[in-house]
């Protein structure tokens, strides 16, 4: 090996080391569920309800640009976009709620809350 490939060897590695280091990020398991809602349920008709055999997702992300963030994630707004994006959904059954984050900085980055689960259906609510 030249001694030119050595010495600039001898500084990738370090600055490969060193933005590894400083882009960040990482997914927690908040929570598991057996049932959530954010919607008012009229339980007194639960039997009617289906169980969907998808499961379905829901996502609340806020971004940070340079070292400003555009807001704060919030898992309702996570737990309401899951349950509006399946027509009739009434609740969430059998998930799982986690935060994920990730932050190069003074770049780019993102924090955010999801949640999936499998929607509980009231036959009722469904457009036909």
């Amino acid at each position: 090996m030249s001694t030119a490939s050595s010495k600039r060897m001898r500084y990738v590695f370090p600055v490969f080391t060193l933005l590894s280091l400083l882009a960040a990020g990482c997914t927690t398991r908040m929570t598991d569920f057996t049932i959530i809602s954010t919607k008012n349920i009229e339980l007194s008709r639960g039997a009617e309800f289906v169980r969907s055999p998808d499961r379905i997702e829901g996502i609340d992300r806020k971004h940070i640009i340079i070292f400003i963030p555009t807001g704060i994630p919030n898992a309702k707004e996570a737990t309401d976009q899951a349950i509006e994006s399946t027509p009739g959904c009434v609740a969430l059954l059998d998930g799982v709620l986690e935060q994920e984050w990730f932050y190069f900085p003074y770049v780019y980055g993102y924090s955010l809350y999801r949640i999936k689960g499998t929607p509980l259906i009231d036959p009722k609510l469904v457009r036909k």
